[in-house]
């Protein structure tokens, strides 16, 4: 009787932890507005960069082709060592379009001095490691971050619960 005592008190302080962990993440909205570039849809993917500014996570990966992984040479070194992604996968995004996807982060890492990376890669064009970059701030997350290669910009709100 103890013993299955003990398995309940377990179980649900396991359930608890993780009731825990799921309310300290944030959902954002995050509207990307393409530039009116020609050529094939970008893929794009959106990862979490420590502070050490290496990949921690992939949040989003707009493309479900895997084979094209590859283009984005600096996120695929660490996508060949965890072979996943942890958020979303999507559609691919053409010249001049808009999207909305909706992306967790979690709440210890704002305000910490990680940041979201936004890459991007067109087939037989440029591609842009740093196509975006955001401080993980409330300032950061609060406003609207301008790109560098297909991305004309990037605009997130917090969505409220």
């Amino acid at each position: 009787m103890k013993a299955f005592l003990k398995i309940c008190a377990l179980g649900l302080l396991l359930t608890f932890a993780a009731a825990q962990a799921q309310a300290q993440t944030s959902k954002y909205k995050c509207m990307l507005q393409m530039n009116a570039y020609t050529g094939e849809e970008a893929y794009i993917v959106v990862s979490l960069i420590n502070p050490k500014g290496d990949y921690e996570k992939t949040l989003y990966m707009m493309g479900d082709d895997k084979k094209w992984y590859n283009g984005f040479k600096e996120w695929f070194k660490f996508f060949n060592k965890t072979k996943k992604i942890d958020g979303k996968t999507g559609a691919s995004i053409g010249g001049g379009d808009r999207t909305m996807i909706s992306l967790d982060i979690e709440d210890a890492v704002i305000n910490k001095g990680y940041k979201l990376r936004f890459e991007s890669s067109v087939e037989a064009q440029k591609y842009h490691v740093s196509d975006v970059e955001i401080p993980l701030t409330t300032e950061g997350l609060a406003g609207k971050a301008d790109g560098k290669g297909y991305i004309k910009y990037v605009r997130f709100s917090k969505v409220q619960s």
